[in-house]
């Protein structure tokens, strides 16, 4: 293939790439954007295949055929609700991929045309260097941010004294060791940059509790498509440079818009100071005095929404854990069939990953004209006869506007307090993600429908039917 057919697929494949993240970012043309991101990257794939310098089809085909059966194996045998941490442990391999490139990079620089070992063209060499710490960092945290969603290791915000001035000191260590790359391509310094760049992303993400982890994946993300442009600068291959300056540029708007969100400083985002502040408090909970929360059943629940005029859905990752979505479906169209107004409610960070809940309630055939985001409906439950939480906490805890201590202080919440009744599916009193109590259980427009949220859902369609 001539050089300008290379540029002219290469080119294409990146129209398709934002295509693709355009129809993305609405459920309803989702579908087709993914098909715009397959043809993209099957014409670059196809197009680097075709470049003279590859040396071995066998390896690259061996490559492509245990990836691609390990990904669509994952794909059929995930859970919705493991999605955030398969997004994260995907996340890591890139940022693996990014370091053992600049390994190969480093050591062979003959093969990339970018000189010879220690005498590494300087333009290179920062690419080179800037793109292993990036990808170090990636794999690193994204490891850690997988290990906090999975359970392995807690949500809880993990602090020690002088953290930040930990952080600030290996920054500047790494930023020495990029220069003095430049100037004396050692493997002493090298190897020192990989290290500390492991390092400090394991340091960023350990202090950032449950509550923020939706934009912690979204950061993580961004900083694996900053690591592919890396990869892409040290192989010369437009393509890769492309793509992943598109996916480090959008997942930082995202994480922009998500901080916004959560009233969050993107500048602590990217520096790990989620949580620092606040970990203190990390487990504080509401002052509730003496109240006691209000029980009912799925006949309770079923008669006050049945005599409603107006019903607000609040799904919560409760709700993706007892993959409730088509029940809340079923009972949703039963009280539409009796002349009941319902809508969905979807908070920014719902979830434990971006657009979490939209995707749970897609695959539940929920009408998209139905779905409102926290800033279109949230002036609604003033005027709502019922609020149906189901599955969140977070996400509607007042004690985001009353306790400027809280580790969840100056989120913006959905207003379901001010609904004529709340209804909380629950299986109990426990605090949400972020460890914190909700006053909201003891109020007395609430009433707690304890159990699982899809059986709950299920006698209450029983209950309507």
């Amino acid at each position: 293939m001539s050089a300008q057919l290379t540029g002219f697929a290469y080119l294409a494949s990146s129209v398709l790439f934002i295509m693709a993240l355009k129809g993305l970012s609405s459920p309803e043309t989702a579908r087709q954007g993914n098909r715009y991101g397959i043809i993209g990257m099957v014409i670059a794939i196809g197009t680097t295949l075709t470049d003279p310098s590859v040396v071995s089809f066998e390896l690259i085909i061996a490559g492509l055929v245990i990836g691609g059966a390990a990904g669509t194996i994952i794909a059929k045998k995930i859970e919705m609700t493991a999605l955030p941490q398969l997004v994260a442990a995907f996340h890591s391999l890139v940022g693996l991929a990014a370091v053992f490139v600049g390994i190969g990079a480093f050591y062979n620089p003959e093969a990339y045309g970018i000189g010879t070992f220690g005498a590494i063209n300087t333009g290179s060499i920062i690419e080179l260097s800037l793109g292993l710490a990036i990808g170090a960092i990636t794999f690193s945290g994204s490891i850690i941010a997988f290990a906090k969603l999975q359970g392995l290791m807690s949500g809880n915000p993990i602090t020690f004294k002088f953290q930040h001035m930990l952080n600030a000191i290996i920054a500047a260590c790494i930023v020495m060791l990029v220069i003095t790359l430049v100037g004396g391509q050692t493997e002493g310094v090298f190897w020192s940059l990989a290290i500390l760049s492991f390092a400090i992303g394991f340091l960023i993400i350990v202090p950032i509790g449950g509550a923020d982890m939706p934009v912690v994946v979204s950061m993580l993300n961004s900083y694996s498509g900053w690591a592919a442009a890396g990869i892409g600068f040290t192989l010369s291959n437009p393509a890769l440079i492309i793509t992943g300056a598109l996916v480090g540029s959008s997942g930082a708007i995202l994480s922009y818009i998500m901080c916004k969100g959560m009233n969050r400083s993107i500048v602590n985002v990217l520096l790990g100071g989620f949580g620092g502040d606040t970990a203190a408090a990390g487990g504080a909970s509401a002052d509730t005095g003496d109240k006691n929360a209000k029980a009912g059943a799925a006949a309770d629940a079923a008669f006050l929404m049945q005599n409603a005029s107006q019903v607000i859905i609040v799904p919560g990752y409760g709700m993706a854990v007892a993959q409730a979505q088509h029940a809340l479906r079923e009972m949703c169209d039963i009280l539409k069939a009796e002349g009941v107004e319902v809508a969905y409610a979807i908070h920014p960070v719902a979830g434990r990953m971006p657009g979490h809940m939209n995707v749970l309630l897609a695959e539940g055939n929920v009408p998209y004209d139905e779905v409102f985001e926290l800033e279109e409906i949230n002036h609604e439950f003033a005027t709502a006869d019922v609020a149906y939480v189901i599955g969140a906490n977070d996400t509607t805890n007042p004690v985001a506007k009353t306790d400027p201590s809280s580790p969840i202080a100056g989120m913006p919440i959905l207003d379901v307090e001010k609904a004529g009744t709340v209804l909380f599916v629950k299986r109990s009193l426990s605090p949400g993600y972020a460890g914190v109590d909700n006053p909201l259980f003891y109020s007395d427009n609430t009433l707690m429908l304890y159990g699982d949220a899809k059986k709950m859902t299920e006698e209450i369609v029983q209950a309507l039917g």
